[in-house]
């Protein structure tokens, strides 16, 4: 069987989750004890920073360029061009898109896999530009695929739902993940304890609701910091809202850096906070879990499928509930206790291997 990546996500994102997705899905079934499987990334042109440190036995057909303004732009056409006919030379089985685009670039029959990573666009509209093509994009792709990977039930569900998918059309496949303790940064000491959020924070991210719970109960603000990981710093509409919360930039701070500043951070935090309204299937709780920090999230979309019995769960849309399960979780010390060992116990359920594994099941069905 020989299986084929495109270039989309390769070429527009350096790194994030959809690329490491797929990266570690090639990786392992390239590196596949299955001599049958031919594993290859074409991307004539690419920028992901995965990709540029990949080794033997994955193949990546093509080459690293640098990132600048509009190169996208200039990158794009490029690998239209290019793509179609490097992918009719060598004439893959399964060519699975990494993103959703109206083009198909697989050759006259090789069979096509597109994965769904959730809805939120159709979901959450107001969250986005009017001009954003994805909705539009993401239908044309679905209903030109032979096959649907879907990275959660509720996101099968939402797909089938919203977009009228056959549900025979449709495969859940969960996500693996792959932060370890073996990347450690070397943080100075937290001030006092503090409460650990990662991730962008806008719209239906709900991290300002987050900061109403937080700001509401002293049992929160006065004993614990609040440490946004990622995202960006804070803008300026988001500290005219800490301030006029009663909040101090010692009290709730914004941290960048790598996979190893957040391992750091997970392994110090008293807690870790996730109160997103919607994930198509959500990886940070189970980095979490992994770190041995106990997991509060929202009991909304996917979450709860992916955390199980792991994790106090609340209510998004209020602060109020959302407050009271911090406030439970940070006073129950025999509670965390628990969680820790549920956690670990849950993240045995996801790894790449097994993502990798299922995903080759769904493309042998499709050549079937």
């Amino acid at each position: 069987m020989k299986i084929a990546y495109d270039h989309q996500i390769f070429s527009s994102q350096r790194f994030g989750g959809i690329s490491r997705y797929f990266f570690e899905l090639a990786k392992h079934l390239a590196g596949s004890v299955n001599d049958s499987v031919e594993c290859q990334i074409v991307s004539p042109i690419y920028v992901n920073d995965y990709l540029q440190h990949a080794s033997h036995p994955l193949r990546v057909l093509g080459i690293h360029a640098p990132v600048f303004r509009g190169s996208n732009r200039l990158y794009r056409p490029i690998n239209k061009l290019l793509s179609p006919q490097i992918l009719k030379r060598w004439r893959p089985d399964i060519l699975h898109e990494t993103y959703y685009c109206s083009n198909n670039f697989a050759p006259r029959g090789c069979r096509t896999v597109v994965t769904v990573y959730d809805m939120i666009h159709e979901l959450y509209p107001e969250n986005f530009s009017p001009h954003d093509k994805t909705s539009e994009l993401k239908r044309a792709a679905v209903t030109r695929a032979d096959h649907i990977v879907c990275i959660s039930e509720n996101t099968r569900h939402d797909l089938i739902r919203l977009l009228g998918v056959p549900a025979k059309k449709t495969t859940v496949v969960h996500l693996g993940f792959a932060l370890t303790e073996s990347k450690v940064a070397a943080l100075p000491l937290p001030r006092k304890p503090f409460l650990l959020y990662v991730g962008s924070r806008g719209g239906y991210k709900n991290f300002d609701r987050l900061l109403e719970a937080y700001a509401d109960r002293p049992s929160l603000h006065g004993a614990y910091d609040l440490v946004a990981f990622g995202g960006g710093g804070f803008s300026a509409q988001e500290q005219t809202r800490l301030r006029n919360l009663g909040l101090h930039g010692d009290q709730v701070r914004q941290i960048g850096g790598d996979d190893t500043v957040l391992a750091a951070l997970y392994l110090q935090a008293t807690l870790f906070v996730y109160p997103s309204l919607y994930e198509g299937f959500g990886i940070p709780p189970l980095e979490a879990m992994s770190f041995n920090c106990p997991v509060s999230c929202s009991n909304t979309s996917s979450i709860p499928e992916v955390v199980g019995d792991a994790a106090v769960l609340f209510d998004p849309h209020q602060s109020s509930a959302i407050a009271d399960a911090l406030e439970v979780l940070t006073a129950d010390v025999a509670l965390q206790r628990d969680l820790r060992q549920r956690g670990l116990k849950r993240i045995q359920a996801f790894s790449w291997q097994q993502c990798a594994t299922e995903t080759l099941g769904v493309y042998r069905k499709v050549l079937q």
